[in-house]
């Protein structure tokens, strides 16, 4: 496996590519379905249920969705994503599912390699990408139906494996399981290289025959190496016209940047309680856990500790009531388990002593430090302070991306340069109807990247670069 990889970089680092993505999660798998010759067309007979979309589909027959005014399509469409061509995209696939409905798709597709586009896809994992690293028994927050990528839908995919969905959503080892099966069922692994860690992307480097410093067709240069079990990482060194970065941002942890926050007991990934747990360095008679943060990996974190009754401490800096806290934009029906962390988070923040023995919330407490005899100091709401002993302090306060691969870190391509690069709060500025950083002409980002930070719309922004890159190469001379 290990040669295949690097006879497969080796035999591509001698021309230039005409497409590199970088991550191998559903965003990069998507694209390299969109960029192999699958093409979307609006299915004979079919009829969209938003009028106006309807309207405009039929504008065009017989010509394919990547070929046509994505900006046109998209227009006047409403949902729960920002991104017009996500919407879009996702309207086509799932044309009613924010009603309760459940129609077909609209599209029909057709492979047609003549359409292909070159391309490779790099990523540390096997194609799933953080799917992997998910422990495999949590419970994914969208339906599992919204984790299906086009033309195979995940509960098909599902009952085939003889597998069901937990309350309409799918466990997250089944949702990387269906990733990695969807790039063989697609013929798409020859394109796949896993085990790549990119450590430099440069542009700038000369088109071989180009004209020097103004020809407008200068090349990115992608350096970085292989890992291998067996053998010294190999370095590869590649050359593309176009970068997609498609890593997401779940690669740095956020930190506190408070006193004792490096010490070995503080960790900023679920996966050490887990460890902590399956060594018995953690048990139900240990000093508590400490939980700090008040997103989904706290709840998640809270709920592994509460089954194996390990006594926990739940710190956050927000009100239980705050409209910002995820919790209260959850549907309760859809998740129950959520809902039960914040009802536990709100009783505690009223009654006491706790209903929940082995839990204690503290809302709108701040830490100040950690000791090196595993205390923990906090800031209450009246500015006083208290201690509490702990085993083991897992800060989960969210993350960021990974990007000092890009010259700067890549800080100059988010929205807000003076700010960090931010999923939710300060993308990367892309143009919303291709996905080109609006920076630099020849660079993408798709996914949490770019704001789409679900797997629904994800797809949205595959589609885009796509549309952009078969017009690009479309019109490049021969």
């Amino acid at each position: 496996m290990n040669s295949a990889r690097k006879d497969h970089l080796s035999a591509s680092s001698s021309e230039p590519l005409a497409v590199i993505i970088i991550g191998n999660g559903p965003s990069g798998i998507c694209l390299s379905y969109l960029l192999s010759g699958y093409t979307p067309y609006l299915k004979p007979g079919a009829v969209h249920p938003h009028p106006l979309l309807q309207r405009k589909l039929t504008e065009a027959p017989g010509v394919s969705i990547l070929d046509q005014d994505l900006d046109y399509l998209s227009e006047g469409l409403e949902g729960r994503c920002q991104s017009p061509v996500a919407l879009l995209f996702d309207s086509l696939l799932r044309p009613d599912t924010d009603f309760g409905g459940n129609l077909e798709s609209v599209l029909t597709w057709r492979c047609q390699k003549e359409r292909a586009i070159p391309h490779m896809v790099l990523g540390r994992n096997l194609p799933g990408g953080a799917w992997h690293s998910i422990e495999g028994s949590t419970v994914t927050l969208s339906k599992g139906q919204w984790m299906g990528l086009p033309d195979l839908q995940v509960k098909d995919w599902m009952c085939k494996k003889r597998r069901g969905l937990r309350n309409s959503r799918a466990t997250a080892g089944d949702i990387a399981h269906y990733y990695r099966d969807y790039v063989t069922k697609k013929g798409l692994g020859h394109n796949f290289v896993c085990g790549a860690v990119v450590t430099a992307v440069e542009w700038g480097t000369p088109e071989p025959g180009g004209s020097g410093s103004q020809d407008p067709s200068r090349l990115f240069q992608v350096s970085g190496f292989l890992t291998t079990q067996d053998q010294s990482p190999q370095p590869f060194s590649l050359c593309a016209r176009n970068v997609v970065l498609a890593t997401g941002t779940s690669d740095s942890p956020a930190h506190l940047d408070i006193p004792g926050e490096a010490l070995p007991f503080v960790h900023h990934e679920l996966s050490a309680l887990e460890v902590a747990t399956q060594t018995g360095a953690v048990t139900p008679a240990s000093e508590p856990v400490l939980i700090v943060g008040a997103g989904l990996s706290a709840a998640d974190a809270v709920l592994y500790a509460r089954h194996y009754n390990v006594p926990v401490i739940h710190a956050f800096r927000r009100t239980v009531d705050d409209p910002g806290l995820v919790f209260n934009q959850l549907p309760r029906m859809l998740y129950p388990e959520y809902h039960k962390v914040h009802q536990m988070m709100r009783e505690q923040s009223i009654l006491s002593p706790s209903p929940y023995k082995g839990y204690l919330s503290l809302p709108e407490h701040r830490p100040l430090l950690f000791k090196e005899d595993r205390q923990a100091v906090f800031c209450d709401p009246q500015g006083g302070q208290k201690v509490f002993g702990v085993s083991l302090v897992l800060v989960l306060i969210g993350s960021y991306p990974d990007l000092s691969f890009l010259p700067g870190g890549g800080a100059d391509l988010a929205m807000d340069p003076s700010q960090p690069l931010n999923g939710k709060r300060n993308p990367v500025d892309v143009d919303p109807f291709t996905y080109q950083s609006t920076r630099q002409e020849g660079l993408y980002a798709v996914g949490p990247l770019a704001g789409d930070n679900f797997v629904r719309f994800v797809q949205g922004g595959a589609l885009a670069v796509a549309s952009s890159l078969l017009k690009k190469e479309t019109r490049k001379p021969p």
